[in-house]
């Protein structure tokens, strides 16, 4: 494996991917191949997960093995249980953003969380988004072709094209300190602060 890659296979506080619970899903979703293993754990994420912000749940979940106990997650959230069971599957996963307008059309905008998987039948990245489909969304495993919950669409909206190695500060800072899903709408940022260092490009 590329040195490059080791940063996106590493536990952390919020990364759990370690703890037991952790292990034994990633273990029952794995498959043969990379490819349908990381198939496996995005769809797992994205249709067992309700999106707190969605469904008006909470408790707000932050670390890896909350969203799986709790059953509910932001965006953000949900890409940190992600990110867990495929590091766990011994496959490089990072994190992704985009900023989005919140009701499609206009102001205001908030930040959106995704991941991006290194997957070896393709020597590529490739970004999946977990948020969770509805009547509106529809976002699909397909690769090397993404599906994504969100397209961009407005010439405000960004497409970060960043991969973090960990989530960003200002997003663990934000769910740790809400007490409700009520809380965590009022103060989404609009911006993603991404310092160089802690990132690759998805070209890359």
């Amino acid at each position: 494996m590329k040195p490059y890659l080791f940063p996106y296979l590493k536990p952390s506080s919020v990364i759990d991917w370690q703890n037991p619970a952790i292990q034994k899903l990633s273990e029952r979703l794995a498959s043969q191949s990379t490819t349908e293993t990381a198939k496996n754990c995005f769809e797992w994420v994205r249709d067992n997960i309700k999106h707190s912000g969605e469904f008006k749940l909470n408790p707000v979940t932050v670390k890896a093995t909350d969203v799986l106990t709790h059953k509910t997650g932001f965006c953000f959230a949900k890409s940190h249980l992600l990110a867990a069971l495929l590091r766990a599957n011994k496959i490089p996963t990072g994190f992704c953003y985009q900023c989005l307008s919140m009701d499609g059309n206009t102001s205001p905008f908030c930040l959106h969380g995704l991941n991006a998987v290194y997957l070896d039948e393709f020597s590529s990245w490739y970004r999946v988004d977990p948020r969770g489909n509805n009547t509106n969304i529809n976002a699909q495993f397909l690769p090397p072709r993404e599906q994504l919950a969100f397209p961009i669409t407005l010439p405000q909206e960004v497409d970060y094209l960043e991969i973090c190695a960990e989530p960003l500060p200002e997003i663990i800072n934000l769910l740790t300190s809400s007490n409700s899903y009520q809380d965590v709408f009022k103060h989404l940022p609009n911006t993603a602060m991404i310092k160089p260092v802690s990132s690759i490009k998805v070209t890359e």
